[in-house]
């Protein structure tokens, strides 16, 4: 058995969203954030509810890689979302987001923790530095509130 240290790496942004978090929080779903999120499109979800819950797994292709991902935690009575991503040979991921109320709408705290499981995954560790993080936050961001404010995705420009 080998046993190493991890290659990890860890980022927490703040959002804050312009609606209340009873609206903010259903959207953090792999089924309704493709209302916000265009192109967001995943494979297929399992899901009792057909939204997200706690035990639904569903999986996302991105540049040929298969994630599949699946809900560990779900608390909708206090804002607490925890999802467990694997995409293999890149990393394994904790996906954490607790949205909680702010004085004009909602903050969410999210936070991903990706561990390395291969060569792959190395350079994507060493490359999702917090300038990165932060401009994936921020996009997420605007586009979430751009959606709260208009009810329809923000659509990215045909190039």
């Amino acid at each position: 058995m080998k046993i190493a240290l991890p290659k990890r790496v860890r980022h927490t942004y703040t959002q804050h969203l312009e609606g209340p978090p009873e609206k903010v929080f259903p959207l953090m779903c792999p089924v309704r954030e493709a209302d916000w999120l265009d192109g967001w499109a995943p494979i297929s979800v399992a899901s009792h509810s057909g939204v997200a819950e706690r035990d639904c797994v569903f999986v996302t292709s991105s540049d040929g890689d298969r994630t599949y991902w699946y809900i560990a935690q779900h608390r909708p009575d206090t804002g607490f979302v925890e999802m467990i991503r694997f995409t293999p040979g890149l990393t394994a991921c904790r996906l954490e987001i607790q949205v909680r109320p702010a004085p004009e709408g909602a903050r969410a705290e999210i936070t991903y923790t990706h561990t390395s499981i291969g060569p792959k995954g190395d350079s994507f560790v060493d490359s999702f530095d917090e300038q990165a993080y932060v401009q994936f936050m921020r996009n997420w961001e605007t586009r979430c509130n751009y959606y709260l404010r208009n009810g329809t995705a923000m659509r990215d420009e045909a190039g």
